[in-house]
C-alpha cells in the first residue's frame, strides 16, 4: 500500500505561483506514474500532469495536460518519495482541489474521469488552490 499526502495548496492572485509536495511513503508491487489530477467544483476529475517513476533513464518522461503545459512543472527528488508540482502563471480555472496519485501512467493522457469512474491505484486527500481575479 501507497500512502500519499499533499501539502502547499491555498489561495492566489492571477498570475501568482504555488508548489504543490506530495509525500509517498508504503510500498506496492504494481508499477505506475507519480502524478497530479485537479477536480474543480461540479466537474469530473482531470489529470494535470504525470511522471514515469519506474523509468530507468536518468531523464524521467513526463506528460501535461494541454491547459497547464508551459505553466506547470511536475518533478520528483533523487529519493523519488516527494512528488512537486510547481504552478505558475496561475489563472482562476485552475481553482480546484488538487490530488498527488499514483495510477497506471496511461491515465494521464485520458480524462476526465467521473466520481464512479476514477482511475484504480492510490489518492492522497487533495488540497485546495483558489485562484483570484
Amino acid at each position: 500500500q501507497l500512502q500519499l499526502v499533499e501539502s502547499g495548496g491555498g489561495s492566489v492572485q492571477t498570475g501568482g505561483s504555488l508548489r504543490l509536495s506530495c509525500a509517498k511513503s508504503g510500498y506496492t508491487a504494481n508499477s505506475y506514474c507519480m502524478g497530479w489530477f485537479r477536480q474543480a467544483a461540479g466537474k469530473d476529475r482531470e489529470a494535470v500532469a504525470g511522471i514515469d517513476s519506474d523509468s530507468r533513464d536518468s531523464i524521467s518522461s513526463t506528460v501535461y495536460a494541454a491547459s497547464v503545459k508551459g505553466r506547470f512543472t511536475i518533478s520528483q527528488n533523487n529519493a523519488k518519495n516527494t512528488l512537486y508540482l510547481q504552478m505558475n502563471s496561475l489563472k482562476p480555472d485552475d481553482t480546484a482541489i488538487y490530488y498527488c496519485a499514483a495510477v497506471a501512467c496511461a491515465y494521464y493522457s485520458n480524462g476526465p474521469y467521473p466520481k464512479d469512474r476514477l482511475p484504480k491505484g492510490f489518492w492522497g486527500q487533495g488540497t485546495q488552490v483558489t485562484v483570484s481575479s
